[in-house]
């Protein structure tokens, strides 16, 4: 991502919260047990799985320091809030009997992704990670295979119309697409609706290849629900290597909880793609800053939602980023 571009991204998400503060499962689902509507709070239980529930989506980073140096595109200013660590996010998740975590790397920190790496190492049943690398870099398939053994699951992409235009005559990044088809790791698209078209290039090209589209390609961080880029991104379904992350709530749409005015939108993509292919993610920490909180996104999935059956709640909120980054 260029400096310009990468720049904005990150100041368009802070904006937004200071304003507002300052098991293929398809059609037959008839004998899935009960119904959203009959959970109350609290009631959702982690024992589909040994590890609980998953936050697919999390950043985690350091106060900047020589040990932690910022990417040269950003100032100590720019780190807001000043740091947000693994502690913190595991004690929020807590509550929610969210046990498991997906680490993003912070764009703060450029392609050094030491941090992440750190609490991966620590914490390796709780953590995996989403790693930013260079792939105009030497030997792109090699940094990979070895971020794999250090926990590295997936690579994120910043997908914004300047950038994938290049992507198709890009040697490193055919090397990224290439390379996550073999060892299985998934390739994850901070994406504007836009670009929507170029990824189904994309998922065309490398159909073997995971792809994973952050924060519904964020659709709706203008505030309304385009149908038409909801319609292209539930076109990408018919790729069954093509997931969606439902996350940053606070984001889009009203952007105001209980984030209910989403539904529509997490209904037609569950429509389309099956839990098995949607996966919940928080965006700590920016889903925290008042006036939201880590309940209120949890709870879009886990209760509010009357049109999912218990199965695909547990598939949102767990068993899909279980199978794209916790299975070894």
């Amino acid at each position: 991502m260029n400096d310009r571009t990468q720049r904005t991204s990150v100041w368009t998400r802070r904006s937004l919260l200071v304003a507002s503060s300052a098991m293929a499962i398809g059609a037959s689902t008839k004998s899935v047990a009960r119904a959203t509507s009959e959970f109350e709070s609290g009631t959702l239980e982690p024992n589909f799985l040994e590890g609980g529930f998953i936050d697919a989506h999390v950043h985690v980073w350091p106060k900047p320091s020589d040990d932690y140096p910022l990417d040269s595109k950003y100032t100590v200013a720019d780190v807001v809030p000043e740091s947000f660590t693994p502690d913190a996010i595991l004690k929020l998740a807590g509550t929610e009997n969210v046990r498991r975590v997906v680490l993003i790397q912070m764009s703060f920190f450029g392609f050094d992704n030491k941090y992440m790496l750190e609490c991966i190492r620590k914490q390796p049943k709780q953590f995996k990670g989403v790693a930013i690398i260079d792939h105009n870099a030497p030997d792109v398939e090699g940094t990979m295979i070895r971020m794999q053994e250090q926990g590295v699951r997936g690579f994120r992409l910043y997908a914004n119309a300047q950038n994938v235009a290049q992507w198709d005559q890009n040697p490193g990044i055919d090397a990224m697409f290439k390379t996550a088809a073999k060892t299985k790791q998934a390739i994850c698209l901070l994406s504007d609706p836009e670009v929507l078209p170029a990824i189904e290039a994309m998922a065309t090209k490398y159909p073997r290849t995971k792809i994973v589209i952050d924060h519904f390609s964020r659709i709706g961080m203008r505030g309304q629900i385009d149908q038409e880029d909801l319609n292209k991104l539930c076109g990408l379904s018919r790729f069954n290597k093509v997931f969606v992350k439902t996350s940053a709530f606070y984001a889009l749409g009203a952007k105001q909880a209980p984030y209910t005015d989403l539904l529509p939108m997490i209904k037609q993509l569950r429509d389309a793609f099956t839990a098995n292919r949607l996966m919940w993610g928080s965006d700590c920490p920016y889903q925290v800053q008042v006036p939201h909180n880590y309940k209120s996104s949890f709870s879009l999935i886990g209760t509010q939602s009357p049109f999912l059956n218990e199965i695909e709640i547990k598939a949102i909120l767990g068993r899909t980023a279980d199978e794209v980054f916790f299975q070894d």
